[in-house]
């Protein structure tokens, strides 16, 4: 009989979407085939601590951040040791033995787990990761960033304005005759790094914007304004390596007024409608700008593409990536793939080869030049 695969849930985290992270945690280790994987649970407290055994999920959950079950650890960037390391008593050097990891499924929402940190310390300690590299990580995580290469790649967007803290802590009416002039009133005001809609705010008349600014830069020091468009909320699962795959898409109909963090975790009154009703131009035209934009920014294993249609265009336009989007029991990644014929399990089967299969393909470049050993033609 094959060895199981041991698959490392690495949850929680120093990031406002502390809390998401562990309900799609939960939602993973729930669908995952026990016949095929043994897992490893990984939760890194709020404070960056990181602690692993059977029991974390549960103290994570519960609030605590120390007791049995959970021994604190450490992933070293050591591609020798591939795996975890229990800390000693203190916590201050490695135990006498550790964890070994066949591959990693990162489920740390936000800053230090979607950003390209997380992802840079796997690529050093040779694990295979569910998920997008390093580069698109940090792309994906920066909207502005992400919409300037959206631009370039003819992938529409949504008009929109940058302001550093520096800029418009210091120069406040010069930047809102930028926002009048540019994206305009009304907008949305949002953290240029985030997720979860955590400090977005829609701004209806100019008297609102500076407090808006102040609410957005809680939380990242660049912020995003973006024109607000009268738009339906349609997203997109894609998933593959070289050859991307599009799910069918789906529709968020939010409780509130937009897809806020309440609407989108604590109001059971927003809903998901799978399949969105759109029109079958305007599928094939979602689904294909959907692929185009996870291209665009190098993604690959898996992505969510959130768009924007207009209601009285019909316009689409791509309003942001998500490169570890949730996976909760309410989470779109997960349901369009059901919808579209990937049951649950499946997907984390699907995912945890494509990691597999990017970490050989990396494995085989050469990280030693000696000199040209050829004739090249």
């Amino acid at each position: 009989m094959a060895r199981k695969l041991r698959v490392a849930l690495i949850f929680g985290g120093r990031s406002v979407e502390h809390e998401v992270s562990l309900t799609s945690a939960r939602s993973v280790l729930s669908a995952i085939d026990s016949s095929r994987y043994e897992v490893l649970l990984v939760g890194v407290t709020r404070d960056g601590r990181w602690l692993s055994g059977p029991q974390t999920l549960n103290l994570l959950e519960s609030g605590a951040e120390t007791g049995a079950g959970a021994v604190p650890s450490a992933l070293l960037a050591d591609p020798n040791v591939r795996g975890l390391v229990p800390l000693g008593e203190g916590g201050d050097k490695p135990g006498p033995s550790g964890e070994s990891v066949d591959v990693v499924m990162p489920l740390i929402h936000g800053r230090y787990g979607e950003d390209g940190s997380l992802q840079g310390l796997l690529e050093m300690a040779g694990l295979p990761y569910v998920g997008c590299g390093v580069l698109a990580s940090a792309l994906c995580m920066d909207k502005v960033v992400s919409k300037r290469l959206l631009q370039a790649a003819r992938v529409r967007v949504v008009e929109y304005a940058c302001f550093e803290d520096a800029v418009w802590l210091k120069d406040w009416d010069n930047v809102r005759r930028q926002v009048e002039d540019g994206p305009g009133i009304p907008c949305f005001v949002k953290p240029a790094n985030g997720g979860s809609s955590v400090g977005i705010v829609k701004v209806k008349d100019v008297g609102s914007l500076k407090a808006a600014f102040g609410e957005a830069g809680r939380y990242d020091r660049k912020i995003l304004v973006e024109r607000a468009v009268d738009a339906r909320e349609i997203e997109v699962s894609v998933l593959g390596n070289e050859k991307p795959e599009a799910s069918i898409p789906g529709e968020v109909v939010p409780a509130n007024e937009f897809y806020d963090y309440d609407a989108k975790y604590l109001d059971q009154n927003s809903r998901l409608q799978i399949p969105a009703d759109l029109s079958d131009e305007q599928t094939r035209e979602v689904r294909r700008m959907a692929v185009e934009a996870f291209k665009a920014l190098g993604c690959e294993g898996m992505a969510r593409v959130d768009f924007l249609i207009d209601r009285n265009t019909g316009s689409a336009y791509v309003s942001e990536i998500n490169t570890l989007p949730g996976f909760t029991p309410i989470s779109m990644y997960p349901k369009l793939w059901e919808a579209s014929g990937l049951q649950y399990p499946r997907l984390i089967d699907r995912l945890i080869e494509l990691a597999r299969e990017r970490n050989r393909r990396n494995a085989g470049l050469e990280t030693r030049y000696e000199g040209r050993t050829r004739s090249l033609p």
